[in-house]
């Protein structure tokens, strides 16, 4: 798992409890899911399809800094899979992992839209 993205837990993101609110936590994954997708696909037409189960194991407090970790799972014709982990920075200890988390490629028409991509490529090594 690739951890991409920290995020410091602040006052504005906590629920009623005191601990990181879910939909916050949703939010940020969404957004990292996405900039993945757009980075990959060389394209910023991307949207949200689907998630899987969404397994939260613990939770996080304020001034804890979270980490955001995506995989590709899988190319779709004009998708992509991904896999997402969040875990504590300090404590390594894991917050939430999605399984699947699927991308759709669009085109100007708001419709799916062939990518070409069928592997991970680096930002390095377009620039070789």
């Amino acid at each position: 798992m690739r951890f991409h993205t920290r995020k410091w837990v602040k006052p504005e993101d906590l629920n009623a409890n005191g601990t990181l609110f879910g939909g916050r936590l949703l939010e940020w994954i969404d957004e990292e899911a996405a900039l993945y997708t757009i980075i990959q696909l060389e394209n910023q037409k991307v949207v949200t399809k689907y998630m899987s189960e969404i397994d939260f194991k613990a939770s996080a407090k304020q001034g804890d800094i979270i980490e955001i970790g995506i995989d590709v799972v899988k190319f779709g014709n004009a998708s992509l899979t991904l896999s997402c982990e969040v875990r504590n920075k300090m404590t390594r200890e894991t917050i939430i992992t999605i399984s699947n988390i699927v991308m759709v490629n669009v085109g100007p028409d708001g419709k799916a839209k062939p990518h070409g991509k069928t592997q991970i490529e680096y930002v390095v090594d377009r620039l070789k």
